[in-house]
């Protein structure tokens, strides 16, 4: 795969334009790349690359309903429940993580999510590519790619330790709080 589409891409598009109806996000197939315009963490550069995604997951027992509209559109205005991206830069953001409902499932509560998708509406930007199987290139690019925010199959990249701590952190301090709705 070309990773010239995802580093260089000839258009990035805010969270108004994806969230937009109708969305320019195909509802197939591919992979997409994430770019912000402000680092969330300092020591992150700006204006760059810095994770990259896929839609669908390859399913061994299932297939995945997902495609690159639904996932870049969660991305934007889901939780970090079902968003690594969204754990990852509200961890690097500095907001609470939090148990909510039965106390399984960890988000930034309604008013960090919020906080966070306001931050994304200003700060990031989405391309994406359409592949048939995306789950092929996956390991490729990230292998190839500097993806920083990427921490799976990431382990060579400088930050993955930092990240890895830094998430661990945000865990180990939502589990010593009481759940939250």
């Amino acid at each position: 795969m070309d990773t010239a589409v995802l580093v260089s891409p000839d258009r990035l598009w805010s969270a108004s334009e994806v969230l937009g109806r109708p969305s320019p996000v195909p509802p197939v197939s591919g992979v997409y790349g994430w770019h912000f315009d402000a680092s969330p963490f300092s020591g992150l550069a700006a204006a760059q690359l810095l994770y990259v995604g896929i839609a669908p997951r390859h399913m061994a027992t299932r297939t995945s309903s997902q495609n690159l509209r639904k996932r870049v559109r969660y991305h934007f205005r889901g939780n970090a429940a079902g968003s690594t991206l969204r754990l990852t830069l509200g961890c690097l953001l500095g907001l609470e993580l939090r148990r909510v409902g039965s106390g399984k499932r960890m988000t930034f509560g309604k008013a960090g999510e919020a906080a966070l998708s306001q931050w994304m509406a200003e700060h990031a930007r989405v391309c994406w590519v359409e592949h048939p199987e995306p789950w092929t290139a996956e390991s490729e690019l990230i292998a190839r790619l500097d993806v920083p925010l990427n921490l799976d199959q990431n382990q060579h990249n400088a930050f993955h330790p930092r990240l890895k701590e830094l998430r661990a952190q945000a865990r180990q301090r939502a589990r010593e709080l009481p759940v939250t709705s």
